[in-house]
């Protein structure tokens, strides 16, 4: 029997302004709006279901590599994203 965790693929959703992932059969997402050069992350939701599983990290981290490759400004609306990139300072360069 396999207990490893299922691989998460998070996609960037141009169309929607969004970063997702389909983990059994629940969407999880990470919201944003483009303002100029700033990148707003508005929205983060991981369902319950899917909840304590570092899901909502997985969507948020490549997010700002985005941010970053896109030399854009993050603004971060969202109290999570906020937090994630307290405790993680290699993207503390990225805030507007």
């Amino acid at each position: 029997m396999n207990s490893s965790p299922t691989p998460i693929e998070v996609k960037h959703n141009h169309v929607a302004n969004r970063f997702e992932a389909m983990v059994d059969g629940h969407l999880a997402v990470a919201d944003y709006v483009l303002d100029g050069e700033r990148m707003i992350l508005t929205h983060t939701f991981v369902p319950p279901q899917l909840r304590g599983r570092g899901i909502a990290e997985k969507l948020v981290q490549p997010a700002l590599e985005w941010a970053r490759a896109e030399k854009r400004l993050v603004v971060p609306s969202c109290s999570y994203v906020a937090a994630y990139i307290q405790r993680h300072p290699e993207y503390q360069s990225l805030l507007a």
